[in-house]
């Protein structure tokens, strides 16, 4: 991973910034489910469209911290992490986190994905997480919020399409590092690998899950 290497120390300056949401998007999916109070995350946003808001990881944290064990509290974090995910980039959020809310399994769902990951079970995080509308970009959102583990351990990262887009840009396939096409273990191979190459760099390992984000396959051009 030497090109990866290059890149980190050419761009290691850069950081994270919040996510604008737009909450008059999102209202008319989360009232019926009675979520609409989690637009109320975050601050207001100074610019763009009237009305916005900025989330960050560390809200999603401190509502994380705030809510516990309370299943209530776990579906608001959900959908905050929802909201987090999406921002204004992605216009089926709202729609899919209707339907994963109004989906039964809910509530067993994200507790049992939540005590597995805890647990350090990313796969078995892996394996449960089966809900409506939500697929691998956003239930490993999920895992890395909900993961308040102490270090030093292997924390949940996020698995997002343009994760991958960059992994595979940079001649890095999970499949073959895994040595099978099952999807949990190809899973926690990735998290392993991540926070080696971040301990190598010098860099956290949520910082480079970001940062390959940010490259989206475009190993010359980041995003801001």
């Amino acid at each position: 991973m030497e090109q990866l290497r290059t890149l980190v120390e050419r761009h290691g300056e850069r950081a994270q910034e919040p996510v604008r949401f737009r909450p008059g998007t999102w209202r008319p999916w989360l009232e019926p489910h009675r979520a609409a109070h989690v637009l109320d995350i975050g601050v207001p946003s100074t610019g763009g469209v009237r009305g916005d808001r900025l989330v960050g990881r560390d809200d999603l944290a401190a509502l994380r911290d705030r809510v516990g064990d309370d299943p209530d509290g776990l579906r608001d974090l959900f959908v905050a992490v929802m909201i987090w995910g999406s921002g204004t980039t992605n216009g089926r959020g709202p729609r899919y986190t209707g339907a994963a809310l109004a989906d039964p399994r809910l509530p067993a769902v994200l507790r049992s994905t939540r005590e597995a990951v805890r647990a350090g079970d990313l796969g078995g995080a892996y394996r449960k997480f089966v809900l409506r509308g939500v697929g691998r970009s956003f239930f490993t959102k999920w895992f890395r919020t909900v993961d308040d583990r102490d270090a030093p351990c292997e924390r949940a990262l996020i698995l997002d399409d343009r994760v991958f887009r960059s992994l595979n840009a940079l001649g890095w396939s999970s499949w073959e590092a895994a040595g099978t096409r099952h999807w949990p273990t190809r899973y926690t191979t990735y998290v392993h690998h991540m926070h080696d190459w971040a301990s190598s760099m010098g860099v956290t390992a949520d910082w480079l899950e970001w940062f390959l984000f940010s490259l989206n396959g475009r190993l010359d051009e980041p995003e801001s």
